[in-house]
């Protein structure tokens, strides 16, 4: 596995545009990548030692292209803990976005609803998590040339932003759930048990994802906004057996919506920017 200096490097030779915003697709959310104009893609594998993302719905590519005139880079897949990734390749993407001049980042996910006022289909506005992962990609040596060794995730999530997401929401009379969002290794799904034990602790939402490329954002001063689509109730909440499947499909019928609020917002950081 090549640097994230590296890989950047690559990218500005095959793009053409040099965004500062970006946007990561988690599960359900790829199809946004096709709403790109001017689109401009470079598949993980046409890079040299690049991790392949194995997960359905994750093509693993970086596309860069426009929404309403703003340039975006977007990273369509991701890489999960669960694949047998180490918790440096996971946050190689984001450090390569750093490293080819991005500054502030959607980060999206399909999410489980703890919350038992939050219903499927919704959206939720990350405003802090739990990481439940068991480590931290900060684990190891520190590179100072990317952060300080102890980064402060008081404020993980970009306040600017929120206010930022509330704001298009509100106009475009989307509901927005916020709450906060806990994050498992996966790949099987959380037990009743263990939700209820989540719900004790706060958490409102939660998924196998996100975490750690929020840690790695905020010690390489990236921006991060964190979106979840609540694809379904958690385990035990309605008493219904849990799929892949479903997540995707819920996503699929909620795509028009996802698809004008992400449009709305990306157009209003990249103005803001």
């Amino acid at each position: 596995m090549k640097t994230p200096a590296y890989y950047a490097e690559q990218l500005r030779q095959r793009f053409s545009l040099r965004p500062t915003t970006a946007i990561v697709l988690g599960s359900g959310f790829a199809p946004f990548g096709e709403e790109l104009e001017n689109r401009e893609v470079v598949p993980f594998e046409e890079l040299e030692e690049f991790p392949r993302s194995t997960a359905p719905g994750h093509p693993g590519r970086f596309l860069a292209g426009t929404v309403k005139g703003v340039p975006v880079l977007c990273l369509q897949g991701r890489l999960h803990y669960y694949e047998g990734y180490t918790m440096e390749q996971v946050v190689l993407p984001i450090r390569v976005m750093q490293a080819f001049g991005i500054r502030q980042v959607i980060l999206t996910n399909a999410a489980g609803a703890i919350n038992l006022e939050f219903h499927a289909g919704e959206v939720m506005l990350i405003t802090d998590h739990i990481n439940f992962m068991g480590t931290n990609p900060l684990i190891g040596p520190n590179d100072n040339a990317l952060g300080e060794r102890f980064p402060d995730m008081t404020q993980a999530y970009s306040p600017r932003l929120q206010q930022l997401a509330r704001s298009c929401a509100q106009r475009l009379h989307l509901p927005l759930r916020e709450g906060v969002y806990l994050g498992c290794t996966g790949p099987s799904f959380e037990t009743p048990a263990e939700i209820r034990a989540f719900r004790t602790l706060g958490a409102d939402a939660v998924a196998m994802s996100l975490v750690p490329e929020t840690i790695a954002a905020v010690h390489c001063g990236v921006e991060v906004l964190g979106l979840s689509f609540l694809s379904n109730l958690a385990a035990g909440v309605s008493g219904q057996p849990l799929s892949g499947k479903e997540v995707n499909q819920a996503a699929e019928q909620s795509r028009p919506m996802l698809t004008r609020f992400l449009k709305e917002l990306l157009s209003e950081m990249g103005t803001q920017a």
